[in-house]
C-alpha cells in the first residue's frame, strides 16, 4: 500500500504542474513490475474509463496511471486537454476518494 495521505493529492482543478509532481512521486516502473505491465494497466483503465467511467480501485493502481499519464504527456510535449485531462482528474478524485476517512 502506498504511504500517501489525502493532503498530498491535489484537488482534480489543480494546475497540472503539480498534478505532474505528484505523479512522479510514484516510481510505477519500479513498483510494479515495469513499463509493459504498467502500459498495459493504464492503457485498460483509461479505455474502461472511457467506455464506462469506472476506475481501479486500489491506490497503487491508481497511482500507476497517473504516472502513466504524466509519462504519456511528457512524451507528447504538451499537458493533457479535453477528456484527457478529464480522465487525469478522475485519476485524482479516485485517489481522494481512497483516502478518505470511512465514517
Amino acid at each position: 500500500m502506498s504511504d500517501l495521505s489525502i493532503d498530498e493529492i491535489p484537488e482534480p482543478d489543480a494546475d497540472y504542474e503539480v498534478i505532474a509532481e505528484l505523479a512522479l512521486t510514484y516510481n510505477a516502473y519500479e513498483q510494479m513490475g515495469g513499463f509493459a505491465y504498467v502500459a498495459q494497466l493504464a492503457n485498460e483503465a483509461s479505455h474502461t474509463w472511457r467506455a464506462t467511467g469506472s476506475l481501479p480501485k486500489h491506490l497503487d493502481a491508481l497511482r500507476a496511471c497517473l504516472f502513466f499519464e504524466q509519462r504519456r504527456h511528457r512524451h507528447f510535449g504538451d499537458p493533457p486537454e479535453g477528456e484527457a485531462l478529464d480522465y487525469v482528474q478522475a485519476l485524482l478524485s479516485a485517489m481522494r476518494d481512497t483516502l478518505k476517512p470511512e465514517r
